[in-house]
Parts: structure tokens; sequence; C-alpha cells
């Protein structure tokens, strides 16, 4: 099996080392983390800082990378992405009790985590996170490098833009869009398009700044 490499040796990071062992889709996990100053983290290795990553991927300690950076940082974590992108290979992990329809496309860099049901026709962009207990109707996009928490319900039709964050149990109506870079408070229902970047919460949701 294959030797999963994770840049970001947080919480975050920790849970994607977890799903990727447990769910034996990889035999192992090494860290490169840009902020620790520890050696290892948990039983996994950081074994240097993304400036070290392609030279050890040309030296076969690892096959496949994913970045494990929340969701504060994901302007951060798009450029990293873009940044290895065709250098080095992602990973792509989809844990074993998920339910994913055949027509769905889920690209590289991106984890689902378990329980998440991936309904016809979805789309699901690189560098993507979904957390525990989502639901993706059919016909719906997740933008590059979103972040969606757990029990997420999106309905049909419905496309996410790139770096957005949606709060646990928020839901989404059917045939609306979200623009970039929008962040949806936990709870929140949204019923219509929403094409400001800003924070929105509530039902229906409104935005607070």
């Amino acid at each position: 099996m294959k030797t999963l490499a994770i840049l970001g040796a947080g919480h975050l990071g920790q849970q994607i080392a977890h799903f990727a062992i447990s769910d034996q889709q990889y035999s192992h996990v090494i860290f490169f983390d840009d902020f620790s100053k520890e050696k290892k983290i948990k039983d996994w290795n950081i074994i240097g800082t993304s400036s070290d990553i392609v030279s050890s991927y040309k030296n076969n300690l690892f096959q496949e990378l994913i970045l494990g950076i929340g969701y504060n940082y994901l302007d951060t974590k798009q450029k990293l992405f873009n940044q290895f992108y065709g250098v080095i290979p992602f990973g792509r992990i989809i844990h074993s009790s998920c339910l994913i329809d055949p027509t769905a496309k889920i690209n590289e860099g991106t984890v689902l985590y378990p329980g998440v049901i991936v309904d016809a026709n979805v789309k699901i962009e690189s560098n993507v996170l979904v957390n525990l207990g989502c639901c993706i109707a059919h016909d719906s996009t997740i933008g590059h490098s979103s972040f969606l928490s757990p029990r997420v319900a999106i309905a049909g039709f419905v496309n996410i833009g790139q770096r957005c964050i949606l709060g646990i149990n928020s839901t989404f109506k059917d045939n609306i869009e979200l623009d970039n870079e929008i962040q949806i408070g936990a709870g929140t229902v949204v019923v219509k398009s929403l094409k400001e970047k800003d924070i929105y919460i509530g039902v229906p949701a409104r935005k607070i700044r």
C-alpha cells in the first residue's frame, strides 16, 4: 500500500491521518509542517516543512499528498495545492462508509469523512473537505478548496463556489448558487443565491457584516 504525506500536523491533519490508516486506504502516514517544532505527532513522524515536500517525493518517501490545512486558511490551502499540482500526485480519501453514486466525480486532494452521501451527477472539485454525515444531492457542485462541516445538507442543482465554509447543520435549498469565499454559520438555512462575499447566519440566511 501507499504512504500518504499530509501537509499540516494540527488536529485536522491528524484526523485525516486517522481515517487514512484506520480505513486501510494507506499503509503509512508522514507529516510536513511549517510551524511545528516537534519531530513526531502521536505515531507519525514530522519529517520537514513544505519546502522539503518535492525532494522527499523524489526520494520515494511517500507516493501521494493531501493538505491538512483548516478552514481558517483556505486561501493558503488553495495556493499550496496550485503550487504542488502537477508536481506531486494528490491523494483522495473517500471513507468506506460513504455512499457515492457512480456518476459522481470527486477530484484529487479531496477528503470525505465517514457517512457522507453523494448523489448522482455531483461534482466535488479538488482540495475539498467534506465532514461527517454530509449529504449532497444530485447535480450539485462543490467548488475548489471549500470546507463542509458535519451534517451539511445540500439539495439538487446547488453550486457552491471556491473557498466557501459551510457551517455544521447548515441546509441549502435547491437551484441556488454561492459565490466564492462565502461563510455560512451553523444551522443556517439558505433559500436563495448569495453573491456577496460575507458571513451569513440564521433562518433564512442573512449577512451579519
